[in-house]
């Protein structure tokens, strides 16, 4: 008997994952400190209305120490998972575009939108040039032909749609709409690119149009 081809007991290559994060600032290691600092000021609150002892004004230090604590130490956690955590924003896999929750909801939580229901992506701009806020761009997974169509030719002030959960004509698009950040640890082109390998779709740019 022939013993079996190579190729017979070969295992598959394991599934590629490309990611996108955003990179840590100093900015971010300020947040930290700070909530740090408000942290341990509640904690004084609380310690100092404690040795008070009984009465109003003991009470209200308490009562304000605690509820700092609560509001600052949410805040401490979040810019901690922030900053050490670093969890993706975006994923592009094998299987298609995955969210990731956001920390410190469990990965359980992720969404998947997989390659079979993804028609193009768009690239969209919404804000203003001047303004405060300024312009912002985002990165649209399309999910239907419709959604397409209106990409391609919809005016640009139609197009804000695409980025708002609200709207229901598109809020199937709008939740899988991605903020293109500028502490994005690789650029939008890539992101593209990578996303083209795992599955050849059109792309829309009406980011000046």
């Amino acid at each position: 008997m022939s013993e079996p081809a190579e190729n017979d007991t070969a295992t598959p290559p394991p599934e590629t994952t490309f990611q996108v994060r955003i990179k840590a600032t100093w900015r971010d290691s300020g947040q930290l400190i700070a909530m740090l600092v408000l942290v341990v000021a509640s904690a004084g609150f609380v310690g100092s209305g404690l040795i008070r002892g009984a009465g109003t004004g003991s009470a209200v230090f308490v009562v304000l120490g605690a509820l700092g604590l609560v509001v600052f130490g949410a805040g401490l956690l979040g810019a901690f998972g922030k900053l050490l955590g670093r969890r993706p924003l975006l994923e592009l896999t094998d299987e298609g575009v995955r969210r990731p929750a956001r920390w410190p909801m469990p990965r359980s939580g992720d969404r998947l939108l997989p390659w079979s229901r993804v028609t193009a992506m768009a690239a969209v701009r919404r804000g203003m040039a001047g303004t405060r806020r300024g312009e912002q761009d985002f990165l649209v997974f399309l999910p239907s032909g419709e959604l397409l169509e209106m990409a391609r030719t919809a005016e640009r002030p139609q197009l804000i749609a695409l980025t708002l959960p609200d709207v229901p004509a598109t809020a199937e698009a709008a939740a899988w709409c991605f903020e293109v950040e500028r502490g994005w640890d690789v650029p939008l082109k890539e992101v593209v690119v990578q996303a083209r390998r795992r599955h050849e779709i059109p792309v829309v740019d009406r980011r000046k149009k």
